[in-house]
């Protein structure tokens, strides 16, 4: 039954992500029914007695419903309209996901009862970074526009989407909003990782190549923050660090396991 709240649920997002925008009412309503689906389908797919089900798509799809939760969220203070035909379509896709690529369902009775809490805060971490980077590729795409000339061409959806985005300071504090939450929540996933490995995963820490990414995503967000405060860091500066941050942290754990998944046809805890 609840490969149908995934399909539902993607149909809701590819829908709302064509309405014109003066249909805000229904892509606000539209949006939010696909959330409850998309929520519903995974805690039904994910959650199992004593166990987890888990797999480079259902984090991906969870990654994705976070998003768009932050999006429809956003949107009730700014018009980001931009922001909608951005994450939406890529919602639609990741929401389909874990019916193609189910994973492996993880055991818990071997597990700390911190483990699903080390999930959960990795996942948030990972959904407020990925609306971060959104916003970074919005942010671009706007800058870009006020240096060129778009003559007599008629603007097309996405060109009045950019049009109608907050002005770009506005969008810059968000940016950084995000990026601080973010942040913030990915040192505790860190911490809890290396403090508590052998807790949560039933073994002592160690460098492996999802650690290794992690990590290195992790500096480039301290160091994005720290030029941010002391040396006024924006612009194409922060935008570089935002979006080459995010591209290390998925190829951390969804990039880890989409090779180990797909292509090697592996089963990881």
């Amino acid at each position: 039954m609840y490969t149908y709240f995934f399909v539902l649920a993607a149909l809701f997002y590819a829908v709302c992500a064509c309405l014109p925008s003066k249909n805000r009412m229904a892509i606000s309503i539209g949006t939010l029914l696909g959330l409850l689906l998309h929520g519903a389908a995974l805690w039904v797919d994910v959650i199992a007695p004593h166990s987890l089900r888990m797999g480079f798509a259902i984090m991906l799809s969870g990654i994705l419903w976070i998003s768009v939760a932050a999006y429809w969220l956003e949107n009730r203070n700014f018009t980001l309209d931009g922001l909608r035909i951005l994450v939406l379509p890529c919602a639609a896709v990741g929401v389909l996901l874990p019916t193609i690529f189910p994973g492996s369902v993880i055991p818990l009775d071997d597990k700390s009862a911190l483990f699903p809490w080390h999930i959960a805060i990795a996942m948030l971490a990972y959904s407020t970074l990925t609306i971060a980077a959104f916003h970074a590729v919005l942010m671009a795409l706007q800058e870009s526009k006020l240096h060129t000339r778009l003559g007599t061409q008629k603007p097309g959806l996405f060109a009045l989407a950019i049009d109608r985005l907050p002005a770009l300071l506005t969008m810059e504090k968000l940016l950084f909003r995000l990026i601080g939450l973010g942040f913030f929540l990915l040192t505790l996933t860190v911490l809890s990782g290396v403090v508590f490995s052998e807790e949560l995963f039933g073994q002592a820490f160690k460098w492996e190549h999802k650690t290794i990414f992690t990590m290195l995503s992790w500096v480039l967000f301290g160091v994005l923050l720290a030029g941010r405060k002391w040396r006024g860091w924006r612009g194409k500066t922060a935008l570089s660090f935002t979006l080459t941050g995010f591209t290390t942290l998925l190829l951390a754990y969804v990039g880890s396991r989409f090779v180990f998944e797909v292509v090697l046809h592996r089963s990881i805890a």
